[in-house]
């Protein structure tokens, strides 16, 4: 897995749109930092989006690291796993 440093993360769930959340984080070795962003209706199958945190980078490097996360389920699931730990308690 790739060495990430966990900048901010966050999560919500409502019943319209499901769990919904961010991470920010910075690569080992990369000048630059990144948002994934996460949605998933029951919290089994995510679907994400990969971006540059601030300024626009290097689009190669953006690329590999989403190839990366589509291969490394390790990496995919510390971010997602990180995202919903932010999540508040439901109260029902």
């Amino acid at each position: 897995m790739l060495n990430v440093k966990i900048l901010d993360a966050g999560m919500s769930y409502t019943e319209e749109d499901g769990y919904v959340g961010k991470v920010q984080f910075e690569v080992e070795g990369d000048s630059g930092g990144y948002e994934i962003t996460l949605q998933s209706k029951r919290g089994k199958d995510w679907g994400y989006g990969l971006f540059f945190l601030k300024d626009s980078g290097d689009e190669e490097k953006l690329l590999a690291l989403e190839e990366r996360l589509e291969e490394d389920d390790e990496l995919f699931d510390y971010l997602v796993e990180t995202a919903k730990a932010e999540l508040p308690e439901r109260k029902d």
